[in-house]
């Protein structure tokens, strides 16, 4: 096919998906150009009553059907785990049939710029606005700051508007004073997707009620438009000086702020000393490129670059192929993508176990010529996830084997073991303890860790050995950063007491007077740690931790334990092997099965929403079955051994018998067994299920998570009768209060106050 559109693929593969897009996008949104950004001067773009509408050839020929756009928008902004987030047209931006594009932006930027200037009037308003490497992502930001220096918005952007990582930007937020800012990702997600990712004024995602304000305005801006006709939105010059590149540009992009404060957490002189001295390089697996350039200058601003080699540093939006294949699992042929987590598995057309984004980094290849125990850190291309992987000799696959460690085979004498980052962070945690204890360091303040319930229950064992508090909390960084401010609070109001919070099993945890954060994260592979000192920012506000999940911050942690475990001649296997037996841990294993309803990646857009909404009911319906059950216990419609009843009469393969527990956990159902737990998460914003398992047999937990994990939902008769349908129709309503109650108890509500911004 001839090319026609204004993007050079950089393989065939790319060259496919550009090519079906390019077929599939009518001509009618192919000549859009309704938000001109090529035109430097400022403008108005003019939206009008017939956008709101469908498109009609001949009776609405202006037609964008917003309307319809908005329902899933807003719908997404109530339970969004990571920001608004979804498919877009790559060629074409301005395609309002797909979730983001270029109009859609406008309003939500034009909406957040009105909350802002009305809730704060006559007031110097400041934001940050930032990207990574995904398609359309520089016109996206070109668009936001543009929009928020016509109104008035002062925005901070990296020098030139190029990328840095999303915990870069999050911290220079916190940092700096800033009301919040803009950063544009869909963070590990396939390469179509892209998200504006709303930071509040503490550099935290959004929460639902903050969307909440800005979703309600730009309902107001379409009443207004079918009121009088149109609704105008402005867009600023290009060289606006509200658009600010200078003062990011003098901090180096913020770098020398960031790495001041690393010396105060995980960059303490007793870590560099380890990374200096390591003898083998250290592999750092750049997946789409754009966390380089900024990681490189950390590095060397600790005088340890070159204790580091680099894979795919140039910055790629097609993520160097990474994950992407011209068949779906069934050997279908079509372009499929399976994002770019490390960690997931998935199973070839034969059924045969594969890890699909690992297969396609060539590391056969690519690692040949790299010695037996070289360590690669492979980061997501916002830089905020770390995967870790090492190459081992063959000879040791027994022993991985009776240890749950995934590897693959490079050659007929070398593996790659594949940590998930339960095992990872693991053996992250106690380091950071071992060192700190020695050190000396936080020994005069009670220690707690933050993590998602979907997190491995080795972190909650662990924690209990070293007499560390756990706060469990539902999945995303966002409910983390909620827990980190609550403490923050009640630190701050009684700054001698006993700090009590509530988790969300509603079990109590005292984690005592002044304590210190150790440890966050989640399995997914996003973590923090937290500092001896409390950040402070200009702001005058102070925390206990950043709000944004860091692989900077853990690849430092990482490279100080490989170049330990290098000086004592061990493999992070046999670390983790024995940081099992010396803690007593018996949920040594851990799984996740990740259940798609649909190809993400399919460019008709016609095709696409109606295999997500199929997809949606059947992750519904499965999530309701077992939501019920948890919510039906805790309003007393049922007992627990009825639902134990109704699972042994449902799942003939499984045992119900010694589950001791089943709760909603905010945004799925968690199951305690005696020997494990199976958690059965339904994505909020897509047609997705997450089976999570942790516990003392691993083809027992792939078992239970791919059996419960995919089941359809069917109630059967026993169901039925021990459980009211009209229970069930309102479950999910239930499950919202108990979150609501959840988050809101203990909330740290603190209205932002603009500082005096004397040096911005």
């Amino acid at each position: 096919m001839e090319q026609i559109y204004n993007k050079s693929a950089s393989c065939k593969l790319e060259q496919e998906l550009f090519d079906s897009v390019f077929e599939k996008t009518p001509d009618g949104v192919k000549n859009l150009n309704l938000i001109d950004l090529s035109n430097k001067n400022a403008f108005t773009f003019i939206l009008k009553r017939e956008h709101l509408y469908e498109y009609d050839k001949n009776n609405n020929p202006e037609g964008l059907n917003l309307l319809d756009w908005f329902e899933g928008y807003a719908k997404e902004a109530q339970v969004s785990t990571a920001g608004i987030r979804g498919p877009q047209n790559v060629l074409y931006p301005q395609d309002t049939r797909f979730p983001i594009n270029l109009i859609g932006i406008t309003l939500a930027t034009v909406a957040k710029a009105l909350v802002a200037t009305e809730k704060y009037p006559n007031k110097e308003i400041i934001k940050l606005a930032a990207r990574e490497v995904r398609y359309n992502s520089d016109l996206y930001l070109d668009a936001i700051v543009r929009i928020q220096a016509a109104y008035g918005i002062k925005t901070l952007v990296p020098e030139g508007k190029k990328t840095i990582p999303i915990w870069l930007a999050s911290f220079l937020i916190y940092k700096l004073g800033l009301l919040g800012g803009e950063y544009i990702t869909s963070s590990h997600g396939i390469s179509v997707k892209n998200a504006t990712k709303d930071l509040n004024f503490q550099g935290s995602q959004y929460l639902p009620e903050e969307s909440a304000e800005f979703v309600q305005k730009i309902r107001e801006i379409f009443e207004e438009t079918k009121k009088n006709g149109t609704f105008n939105i402005n867009f600023s010059k290009a060289n606006d000086p509200l658009i600010n590149e200078e003062v990011l540009k003098k901090m180096d992009d913020g770098t020398d702020l960031y790495v001041d404060y690393l010396k105060t957490s995980v960059a303490r002189q007793f870590n560099m000393d380890y990374i200096k001295n390591l003898t083998n390089k250290i592999i750092i697996e750049n997946v789409g490129g754009s966390a380089y350039k900024t990681l490189s200058r950390v590095l060397e601003k600790f005088d340890i670059l070159e204790k580091f080699n680099w894979l795919n540093i140039d910055e790629d939006p097609f993520f160097h192929s990474i994950g992407k294949f011209d068949t779906d699992p069934k050997g279908n042929k079509c372009f499929y993508d399976y994002s770019v987590d490390a960690t997931v598995i998935s199973k070839d057309k034969n059924g045969e176990k594969f890890f699909p984004v690992i297969e396609s980094l060539h590391y056969d290849k690519k690692l040949a010529h790299y010695p037996i125990n070289t360590v690669i850190l492979i980061t997501d291309p916002d830089h905020d996830r770390l995967s870790i992987a090492q190459i081992e000799s063959a000879e040791n696959v027994k022993k991985l084997d009776e240890a749950g460690i995934d590897y693959i085979q490079l050659s007929t004498d070398r593996v790659l073991t594949i940590y998930t980052a339960n095992q990872a962070f693991l053996m992250l945690m106690d380091f950071r303890l071992e060192k700190l204890t020695a050190m000396n360091v936080l020994n005069n303040h009670p220690l707690f860790i933050i993590k998602t319930t979907a997190s491995s229950s080795s972190w909650d064992e662990w924690a209990a050995s070293h007499g560390i508090k756990v706060i469990n909390v539902p999945v995303g960084f966002k409910e983390i950063a909620n827990i980190m401010k609550k403490v923050e609070l009640k630190y701050k109001n009684n700054p001698s007491e006993e700090i009590i919070l509530d988790d969300v099993f509603a079990n109590k945890i005292n984690i005592g007077v002044n304590p210190r954060l150790i440890f966050a994260g989640e399995e997914s592979g996003g973590m923090i740690m937290g500092p001896a000192k409390l950040i402070t920012s200009q702001a005058g506000y102070e925390a206990i931790a950043m709000r944004e999940k860091s692989a900077a911050e853990a690849i430092i942690v990482s490279s100080a334990l490989i170049s330990k475990l290098e000086k004592e001649g061990k493999t992070l296997s046999q670390n983790l092997m024995e940081l099992f037996e010396s803690n007593n841990i018996k949920g040594r294993f851990d799984t996740r099965a990740d259940i798609s309803y649909y190809n993400e990646s399919e460019p008709d857009i016609k095709k696409l929403k109606e295999a997500k909404k199929e997809g949606e009911k059947k992750r519904t319906k499965n999530d309701l079955f077992f939501l019920t059950l948890a919510i039906g216990i805790t309003c007393k419609i049922i007992t627990l051994n009825q639902v134990k009843e109704i699972l042994n009469d449902t799942f003939e393969d499984l045992d119900f018998t010694n589950m001791g527990q089943i709760k909603f956990v905010g945004d799925g159902t968690y199951m305690k067994f005696d020997d494990k737990f199976i958690e059965i998460r339904p994505s909020g914003t897509d047609a997705k299920t997450k089976a999570y398992a942790a516990g003392l047999d691993k083809k027992d937990l792939e078992k239970y998570t791919s059996i419960l994990g995919n089941y359809s939902g069917e109630r059967n008769e026993l169901y039925k009768s021990l459980i009211p349908n009209d229970f069930y129709e309102t479950a999910k309503d239930n499950a919202t209060k108990f979150y609501l109650h959840f988050v809101s108890k203990d909330a740290n509500n603190e209205a932002f106050t603009i500082p005096d911004y004397k040096n911005l």
